[in-house]
């Protein structure tokens, strides 16, 4: 059960999702089939097995779970916010704009515009509520910047990197992702890019 034990500890249940949202069922479908709501990042079908006095008995039952920073975007979209995309973007650009490090990929530059369309659609399919903490813009931009930082800096042959720079990025895509669950850690990025950095290159965990 570590798997659920972990579920329960990082994300929200639907249930948990509209008690802490103020909504309903029916308002959460509509949001989700709209292209203004991610989408649950893990679905869970139980299989249940009882045996008593009364003989054997069967159920099954199906959970959703959600990024625990989602009640505060279903706030923003009851707002009556017109553009969810928009609002999406903003916050990404301002959120690489106040984060103390630089890369030169392409990607968070000149082609940010046609990158941050890409990051909408895995943001919508509850992807980022998967791999990040909060499951929100801020945290997708850290995680993204962090990991371009990263590659750039260990990319050269024999080449030692800047080692405080590497382990300004290291920390801030360790901040800004999940644990992972148990059956994705080993080929997780938090595993690529933390743990397998911080064990390479000797830096402190903080």
């Amino acid at each position: 059960m570590e798997l659920i034990d972990y579920l329960k500890h990082h994300f929200l249940t639907r249930e948990q999702l509209l008690a802490a949202s103020g909504i309903a069922s029916a308002r959460l479908d509509a949001l989700i089939d709209s292209g203004a709501m991610p989408r649950p990042s893990y679905r869970i079908q139980v299989g249940l097995r009882c045996a008593s006095f009364f003989g054997e008995h069967d159920e099954e039952h199906t959970a959703e779970y959600y990024a625990s920073g989602y009640p505060s975007w279903i706030g923003m979209l009851e707002a009556g916010t017109a553009d969810p995309f928009a609002v999406f973007a903003r916050r990404y650009r301002a959120a690489l704009d106040a984060l103390p490090l630089a890369t030169n990929d392409p990607k968070l530059g000149a082609g940010l515009a046609a990158h941050l369309k890409d990051e909408w659609g895995h943001f919508l399919a509850g992807t980022y509520g998967l791999c990040t903490r909060s499951g929100l813009p801020e945290d997708i931009a850290a995680k993204e910047l962090a990991i371009c930082v990263i590659k750039e800096l260990t990319a050269g042959e024999g080449a030692a990197p800047d080692r405080e720079r590497l382990r300004q990025a290291v920390d801030l895509l360790d901040r800004a992702s999940t644990p992972f669950a148990p059956h994705e850690r080993a080929r997780s990025s938090r595993h690529r890019y933390v743990d397998a950095m911080r064990l390479e290159y000797g830096l402190p965990t903080p």
